[in-house]
């Protein structure tokens, strides 16, 4: 399938630097087939119906933006680090930028561009080289050490078309956050998620809509633009999830009543996919998932999708064409941007229904 079909013009104006306040004060687009309705999210209890059910993605972003310098000898240069995917105590794969002229085995020293940070300097070692600027680096500390070393050293890793913009602040460590973070592993917010407030999730309590929570740790690779012509050619980096047990089977049972599955974020939906059989049926799962959905996609767990408003050519704005159809997708964000609904991770939301004949 031609990416260029899923291209529109987006002013820049429309990317937000900062989410609404308070954060269910943020518009809400329902569409629904042909029909577009304009909504705050703090309406969200009226939209849906009771019985329906809601999926968090509970992950916790880490401060996965890690500054540093590279040694070769007596030669250094800055390098920067986002840190994409855990692959084992002492391992993490991540977006090295500038990449082209690291070599394999070079040592990196990360902690505030080669000063001291937690226990002196966090330091690494380049295992492996991939594409697009992917490495494997091996760290020299591990386990819950290696946790806090970043902790203490590491950056909220902003999108680069907000990180481009404006510099990172202390009201981003609370604006990039779920209010139900849990889960920590995640490199970018499940931003969907950000819109709710204790006061929100009160009133969907309240109108009889249920709760339940699943993990997919979100990679720096939803940040990467699709460089190729046709979806065939793209590669999905992975990323880790876990649906268990008892989630899947209160979820089984919400559908069996008659009620609807509302996944909060294109993470959750893609795990739920991830986790369901032919017959939608939800089993528990754990493990990772390059899940990458397109028109043509049939649909087997998620009957309404919440997600924030997407990039031009972007791998979500392929998602959300697979489930409420291209062009409906294409008229809706014509209706947004002309109504100058804000985009992206800051921005404002949609609640879409699920268009099985697209």
């Amino acid at each position: 399938m031609r990416v260029d079909i899923f291209d529109f013009n987006l002013p820049e104006e429309r990317i937000a630097l900062r989410p609404a306040n308070p954060r269910d004060a943020a518009r809400l687009l329902k569409v629904e087939g042909r029909v577009l309705g304009d909504h705050l999210v703090r309406e969200l209890p009226e939209i849906l119906r009771p019985g329906d059910a809601l999926v968090f993605n509970d992950t916790k972003v880490i401060p996965a933006r890690l500054g540093g310098m590279r040694r070769r000898g007596e030669a250094q240069a800055r390098i920067e680090a986002t840190l994409h995917m855990r692959e084992g105590p002492d391992r993490w794969r991540a977006f090295l930028k500038p990449a082209k002229r690291v070599n394999v085995g070079e040592r990196i020293q990360f902690g505030h561009d080669g000063e001291s940070c937690f226990l002196g300097t966090l330091e690494a070692t380049v295992a492996e080289k991939g594409e697009g600027g992917e490495a494997l680096l091996v760290f020299d500390f591990s386990g819950p050490v290696l946790d806090e070393a970043i902790a203490s050293a590491g950056h909220m890793p902003l999108p680069p078309y907000i990180a481009g913009k404006r510099a990172e602040d202390e009201r981003d460590e609370v604006d990039y956050q779920t209010i139900y973070a849990r889960e920590e592993g995640a490199v970018a917010a499940p931003t969907a998620g950000l819109h709710f407030t204790p006061e929100l999730m009160q009133a969907l309590d309240a109108a009889g809509i249920e709760r339940y929570f699943v993990t997919l740790h979100v990679g720096a690779g939803t940040f990467l633009p699709v460089k190729v012509d046709d979806t065939d050619d793209h590669k999905m980096h992975s990323e880790w999830g876990e649906v268990e047990a008892d989630t899947a089977k209160a979820l089984n049972a919400v559908r069996e009543r008659g009620g609807r599955i509302v996944s909060v974020g294109t993470t959750s939906l893609r795990l739920l996919e991830s986790a369901s059989q032919r017959t939608g049926k939800l089993e528990a799962w754990a493990g990772a998932t390059d899940i990458f959905i397109t028109p043509g996609y049939r649909f087997r767990t998620v009957d309404v999708l919440m997600t924030n408003f997407h990039l031009p050519r972007s791998t979500l704005f392929m998602l959300v064409s697979a489930f409420c159809g291209t062009q409906t997708m294409k008229r809706a964000y014509d209706h947004a941007i002309r109504n100058e609904y804000r985009f992206y991770s800051y921005g404002d939301a949609s609640v879409l229904f699920r268009d099985d004949q697209s």
